[in-house]
Protein backbone atom coordinates (compact mmCIF):
# COMPACT_ATOMS: atom_id res chain seq x y z
CA UNK A 1 0.00 0.00 0.00
CA UNK A 2 1.41 3.38 -0.98
CA UNK A 3 1.96 6.21 1.46
CA UNK A 4 -0.88 8.21 -0.11
CA UNK A 5 -3.32 5.35 0.43
CA UNK A 6 -2.19 4.88 4.05
CA UNK A 7 -2.58 8.60 4.68
CA UNK A 8 -6.10 8.62 3.25
CA UNK A 9 -7.11 5.67 5.44
CA UNK A 10 -5.67 7.28 8.56
CA UNK A 11 -7.25 10.61 7.61
CA UNK A 12 -10.69 8.98 7.50
CA UNK A 13 -10.06 7.29 10.84
CA UNK A 14 -8.92 10.58 12.42
CA UNK A 15 -12.00 12.36 11.07
CA UNK A 16 -14.30 9.74 12.57
CA UNK A 17 -12.45 9.97 15.89
CA UNK A 18 -12.41 13.79 15.72
CA UNK A 19 -8.66 13.70 16.43
CA UNK A 20 -7.63 17.25 15.47
CA UNK A 21 -3.89 16.76 16.05
CA UNK A 22 -3.73 13.68 13.84
CA UNK A 23 -5.90 15.41 11.22
CA UNK A 24 -3.55 18.38 11.09
CA UNK A 25 -0.46 16.18 10.73
CA UNK A 26 -2.04 13.92 8.11
CA UNK A 27 -3.30 16.86 6.08
CA UNK A 28 0.20 18.33 6.15
CA UNK A 29 1.63 15.06 4.82
CA UNK A 30 -1.03 14.86 2.11
CA UNK A 31 -0.35 18.46 1.11
CA UNK A 32 3.41 17.86 0.85
CA UNK A 33 2.84 14.74 -1.26
CA UNK A 34 0.61 16.66 -3.65
CA UNK A 35 3.14 19.48 -3.87
CA UNK A 36 5.93 17.00 -4.61
CA UNK A 37 3.86 15.31 -7.30
CA UNK A 38 2.94 18.56 -9.02
CA UNK A 39 6.52 19.86 -8.77
CA UNK A 40 7.66 17.07 -11.07
CA UNK A 41 4.95 18.01 -13.55
CA UNK A 42 3.16 14.70 -13.38
CA UNK A 43 0.47 13.08 -11.30
CA UNK A 44 2.53 9.93 -10.81
CA UNK A 45 3.38 8.53 -7.41
CA UNK A 46 6.60 9.82 -5.92
CA UNK A 47 9.31 7.30 -5.07
CA UNK A 48 9.58 5.68 -1.65
CA UNK A 49 12.89 7.49 -1.02
CA UNK A 50 11.27 10.83 -1.79
CA UNK A 51 8.38 9.98 0.54
CA UNK A 52 10.80 9.26 3.38
CA UNK A 53 12.71 12.51 2.75
CA UNK A 54 9.42 14.39 2.71
CA UNK A 55 8.34 12.87 6.04
CA UNK A 56 11.74 13.56 7.60
CA UNK A 57 11.47 17.18 6.49
CA UNK A 58 8.05 17.48 8.14
CA UNK A 59 9.37 15.98 11.39
CA UNK A 60 12.42 18.27 11.37
CA UNK A 61 10.26 21.35 10.81
CA UNK A 62 8.02 20.43 13.73
CA UNK A 63 10.98 19.65 16.01
CA UNK A 64 12.49 23.04 15.22
CA UNK A 65 9.16 24.77 15.89
CA UNK A 66 8.62 22.91 19.16
CA UNK A 67 12.15 23.82 20.30
CA UNK A 68 11.56 27.51 19.57
CA UNK A 69 8.17 27.45 21.31
CA UNK A 70 9.68 25.72 24.35
CA UNK A 71 12.50 28.29 24.54
CA UNK A 72 9.89 31.03 24.56
CA UNK A 73 7.88 29.27 27.31
CA UNK A 74 4.98 28.64 24.92
CA UNK A 75 4.28 25.03 25.87
CA UNK A 76 0.70 25.48 24.63
CA UNK A 77 2.16 25.74 21.11
CA UNK A 78 4.99 23.23 21.55
CA UNK A 79 2.79 20.33 22.67
CA UNK A 80 0.71 20.09 19.45
CA UNK A 81 3.93 20.14 17.41
CA UNK A 82 5.33 17.23 19.44
CA UNK A 83 2.04 15.34 19.09
CA UNK A 84 2.16 15.82 15.31
CA UNK A 85 5.72 14.48 15.25
CA UNK A 86 4.45 11.24 16.83
CA UNK A 87 1.77 10.93 14.13
CA UNK A 88 4.21 11.56 11.27
CA UNK A 89 6.89 9.21 12.66
CA UNK A 90 4.45 6.29 12.38
CA UNK A 91 5.04 6.42 8.61
CA UNK A 92 8.85 6.52 8.84
CA UNK A 93 11.07 3.43 9.05
CA UNK A 94 12.39 2.66 12.53
CA UNK A 95 15.24 5.01 13.40
CA UNK A 96 18.66 3.57 14.26
CA UNK A 97 20.35 4.40 17.55
CA UNK A 98 23.45 6.61 17.56
CA UNK A 99 25.64 3.57 18.29
CA UNK A 100 24.25 1.72 15.25
CA UNK A 101 24.74 4.79 13.04
CA UNK A 102 28.28 5.19 14.35
CA UNK A 103 29.07 1.55 13.52
CA UNK A 104 27.84 1.96 9.93
CA UNK A 105 29.79 5.20 9.46
CA UNK A 106 32.95 3.68 10.95
CA UNK A 107 32.63 0.82 8.45
CA UNK A 108 32.23 3.30 5.57
CA UNK A 109 35.33 5.22 6.72
CA UNK A 110 37.39 2.02 6.85
CA UNK A 111 36.15 0.85 3.42
CA UNK A 112 36.88 4.19 1.72
CA UNK A 113 40.10 4.87 3.60
CA UNK A 114 38.86 8.35 4.44
CA UNK A 115 41.04 10.44 6.72
CA UNK A 116 40.60 13.97 7.98
CA UNK A 117 37.76 16.41 7.62
CA UNK A 118 38.51 16.86 3.89
CA UNK A 119 36.88 13.45 3.26
CA UNK A 120 33.67 14.44 5.01
CA UNK A 121 31.67 15.03 1.80
CA UNK A 122 32.57 11.63 0.40
CA UNK A 123 31.67 9.84 3.65
CA UNK A 124 28.47 11.88 4.11
CA UNK A 125 27.28 10.97 0.61
CA UNK A 126 27.83 7.26 1.15
CA UNK A 127 26.37 7.35 4.67
CA UNK A 128 23.28 9.26 3.58
CA UNK A 129 22.70 6.75 0.78
CA UNK A 130 23.17 3.76 3.05
CA UNK A 131 21.27 5.09 6.06
CA UNK A 132 18.58 6.94 4.10
CA UNK A 133 15.45 7.22 6.18
CA UNK A 134 16.80 5.42 9.22
CA UNK A 135 18.82 8.31 10.65
CA UNK A 136 18.57 12.09 10.61
CA UNK A 137 21.09 13.99 8.52
CA UNK A 138 22.16 16.04 11.53
CA UNK A 139 22.98 12.88 13.49
CA UNK A 140 24.94 11.45 10.57
CA UNK A 141 26.87 14.72 10.14
CA UNK A 142 27.75 14.94 13.83
CA UNK A 143 29.04 11.37 13.94
CA UNK A 144 31.04 11.75 10.71
CA UNK A 145 32.72 14.88 12.09
CA UNK A 146 33.50 13.10 15.34
CA UNK A 147 35.04 10.09 13.61
CA UNK A 148 37.03 12.02 11.00
CA UNK A 149 38.67 14.52 13.33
Amino acid sequence: MSLSAKIMEDLKTAMRAKDTVALEALRAIKSEILLAQTATGSKEEISADDEIKLLQKLVKTRKDSAKIFAEQNRLDLAEPELAQIAVIEKFLPEQLSEAEVEAVIAKIIVETGATGIASMGKVMGLAAAQLGGTAEGKTISTIVKKLLV
